[in-house]
C-alpha cells in the first residue's frame, strides 16, 4: 500500500462535518478566550483534546514507494472523520490551504478546517476536497515540448510516472521532489551542488535537484502557463554547466512535460 494512514477514517458528508466543526469551534473559541493568542499551536491542540472526546493529535500517515518513505502528521482528527489544521501565524495563507488539501487527500477525507489562533480573533475557514487519490493516478501526459533524447529525460519521465501511478496527483509538490531526488541519487550518487559562474569565474556552488550531473528538474503545480519560468531557467543554465532542465507541471488531470535548453 503506497499510502498508509495510522487510523481508519470516515468520509463525512458536508452536513456531518458542519455539525462536528460547530462543536469543535465552540471549544476553540473558549480556549482562545482563556489562553489568549501568544501560545504555540501545540498548546491549543492539547487543550482541545483535554476538553473534548474523540480528539486525536498528530495523526500520522506514511507515503511509500519502493525504498522511499515519508511520514506526515495531521494536527487534529476528530471522531475519525474531521480534519482540523491549527496555525499560530500572522494570517491564513494559500500554503496553509494547500497543506490542508494534502492531508485531506492522504486521509481520504472530503472536508477540513483551518484554524488560526495567533490573531486577535480566531480566524477559521473550511477547506473542501472532493477529489480522491484513487481517481488521480492516471493523468494525461502532454509532451509536445518534451525532448526525450536529452540527458536524463527518460529517467525523469519514467520515475515521475511510477510515483504518480502509486500516489496520485494533487499532493504537496515537495513530496514528489523528495521522491525523485531519492531515486536519482540512489541510482547515481549525485553531488547535489552545481558550480555557478559569473564574469570573473567560479562564484560558488548552489544546491539543485538533479536527474544527471548535467540535467536538473523542476516541478510546479500551476493552473496557468508561466513563461517567466522558462526565461529565468535559461538564464540559470547560462551560468552553470547544466545542459537541460526537465520541467513537469502537475495538475489533477494532466502532467505537462517541457525540456528547457540554454
Amino acid at each position: 500500500m503506497p499510502i498508509i494512514p495510522s487510523i481508519t477514517t470516515r468520509r463525512l458528508s458536508q452536513k456531518e462535518f458542519g455539525a462536528l466543526a460547530y462543536e469543535v469551534m465552540d471549544h476553540v473559541f473558549a480556549i482562545h478566550g482563556d489562553f489568549g493568542r501568544f501560545f504555540d499551536e501545540k498548546i491549543y491542540k492539547k487543550e482541545l483534546a483535554a476538553r473534548m472526546k474523540g480528539v486525536l493529535l498528530e495523526v500520522f500517515v506514511d507515503v511509500v514507494h519502493g525504498t522511499f518513505s515519508k511520514r506526515y502528521f495531521a494536527d487534529v482528527i476528530v471522531h475519525d472523520g474531521g480534519l482540523f489544521e491549527f496555525k499560530a501565524a500572522d494570517a491564513i495563507h494559500s500554503k496553509h490551504r494547500g497543506q490542508t488539501i494534502h492531508y485531506l487527500l492522504l486521509f481520504d477525507l472530503a472536508h477540513g478546517k483551518l484554524i488560526n489562533l495567533r490573531t486577535e480573533e480566531v480566524r477559521h475557514e473550511f477547506v473542501n476536497c472532493h477529489r480522491r487519490l484513487a481517481n488521480l493516478r492516471n493523468p494525461a501526459f502532454i509532451d509536445t515540448a518534451w525532448d526525450r533524447n536529452t540527458t536524463g529525460a527518460e529517467a525523469f519521465r519514467d520515475t515521475l510516472t511510477t510515483l504518480v501511478h502509486d500516489w496520485g496527483t494533487g499532493l504537496d509538490i515537495a513530496l514528489y521532489e523528495e521522491g525523485l531526488e531519492h531515486f536519482f541519487n540512489k541510482a547515481q550518487s549525485l553531488n547535489p551542488t552545481v558550480p555557478v559562474f559569473g564574469n570573473s569565474g567560479h562564484l560558488a556552488d548552489q544546491r539543485m535537484r538533479l536527474v544527471t550531473p548535467e540535467a536538473a528538474f523542476k516541478l510546479t503545480a500551476l493552473t496557468e502557463p508561466l513563461d517567466n519560468l522558462l526565461t529565468n531557467a535559461r538564464k540559470l543554465m547560462r551560468h552553470t554547466p547544466l545542459k537541460a532542465i526537465h520541467w513537469a507541471n502537475l495538475t489533477h488531470d494532466e502532467i505537462t512535460l517541457t525540456t528547457i535548453h540554454p
